[in-house]
């Protein structure tokens, strides 16, 4: 009875609600709706599972074995089974092997040494407490190979999907990776003898490509050769470059020191800008200063070698092998450069010295005017 005289005098018969009242109906109505939504998010979560695969490699000696683990969810997705669960009965996914590997094998692809290798699913076995299927795998190869390029495309019907690598070798966990639809290729390279010769040919070659490629290091190198000298002033200047790039290189591959490409490609370009505009100066100063441009730029454009390098990407697993081979490509490259330069004013040097001079000012100002252009595109553009 009293509990009636409090709600009467609260909100009396016929009269009108309360402000208090209609804020606390306001509240409860929002206090619904939010336990609703999440209870429409619980179920989603638990309705859409993780969508996560996870592929072991095991390499013993010349044998390479794996291991897919998929969720059944999305292999019933491309099975077309439903409900899912079917496929956590032994006899039904036994039975349905065949149609797995026609799924799983075109989306997984590894090439041994550049060369493919057939793929079989030998056995494919439920995983009860991950609602998910663990897929046998056997790699058929003769010998150990020294690197392993696998690109992996599973499940392409979710943007979500990942898939996570592990690499094994002789039982010891030497690599993970992640496979996205934005990343479904990797390159790993073994370890012994076999592995580093591969990442030598791989990234020597690369470090030539790149100097032959990149035109803002010829022109910076020629640059510097134009003034010509003696062999001994030549090697003091090649010298220093390398020296220099190898240290920055370097570093920014080991992830000491990674300063913004956005200063370090408008740096490249003042760099060349002033070997030209130093040539030009050169007759009225009488002095060399070369070897010391040479050193002070080439910290600049060991950066921008290190970019390019990262591009490529750098094999954890021959860290060292990798930076000393593309370094040796470089300096493999610019040897060539520094070659057909010196050689080429060496010999105008000797038909005539007037002559000599006018190619080394209409070079000068070339290489000015395209530093200019490089920087100019790279700081506005």
């Amino acid at each position: 009875m009293q509990s009636g005289r409090v709600l009467s005098i609260l909100n009396p018969v016929g009269s009108k609600p309360t402000a208090r009242l209609r804020l606390g109906r306001a509240a409860l109505r929002f206090a619904v709706l939010g336990l609703s939504l999440l209870a429409i998010f619980v179920f989603s979560i638990h309705a859409h599972p993780i969508p996560f695969s996870y592929l072991d490699l095991r390499i013993n000696g010349g044998r390479i074995d794996g291991t897919l683990t998929a969720h059944i969810v999305d292999l019933a997705h491309d099975l077309n089974i439903e409900p899912p669960e079917l496929l956590m009965d032994p006899d039904v996914a036994q039975s349905l092997k065949n149609d797995i590997a026609q799924i799983v094998i075109p989306r997984l692809i590894v090439l041994a040494d550049g060369q493919p290798i057939e793929l079989e699913l030998s056995r494919v076995e439920p995983i009860p407490d991950r609602q998910a299927l663990a897929c046998d795998l056997r790699f058929n190869t003769s010998s150990r190979p020294g690197t392993l390029r696998i690109q992996c495309e599973l499940f392409q019907y979710d943007p979500e999907h990942q898939t996570f690598l592990n690499v094994y070798e002789d039982d010891r966990l030497l690599h993970q990776e992640i496979f996205t639809q934005g990343h479904q290729m990797f390159v790993y390279y073994l370890g012994g003898g076999q592995g580093k010769i591969s990442v030598i040919k791989q990234f020597v070659v690369r470090g030539i490509h790149h100097i032959f490629t990149g035109p803002d290091h010829i022109l910076f190198i020629t640059g510097l050769l134009l003034m010509g000298g003696s062999l001994m002033r030549l090697l003091r200047i090649v010298t220093a470059f390398t020296i220099a790039h190898s240290v920055t290189l370097s570093l920014a591959a080991l992830n000491v020191v990674n300063p913004s490409p956005r200063l370090i490609e408008p740096a490249i370009a003042l760099s060349i800008i002033y070997v030209g505009i130093d040539n030009l100066m050169a007759g009225e100063r009488g002095r060399d200063v070369r070897a010391w441009i040479a050193l002070f730029f080439g910290f600049v454009h060991g950066f921008g070698f290190a970019g390019v390098l990262k591009e490529f990407g750098l094999p954890s697993e021959a860290l060292g092998w990798s930076l000393f081979s593309f370094n040796l490509g470089v300096e493999i490259g610019q040897a060539c450069i520094v070659i057909v330069v010196a050689s080429l004013m060496a010999l105008l040097l000797k038909k005539k010295e007037t002559l000599t001079r006018q190619v080394v000012v209409a070079g000068s100002v070339c290489v000015t005017l395209a530093g200019v252009y490089w920087f100019i595109q790279r700081v506005f553009f």
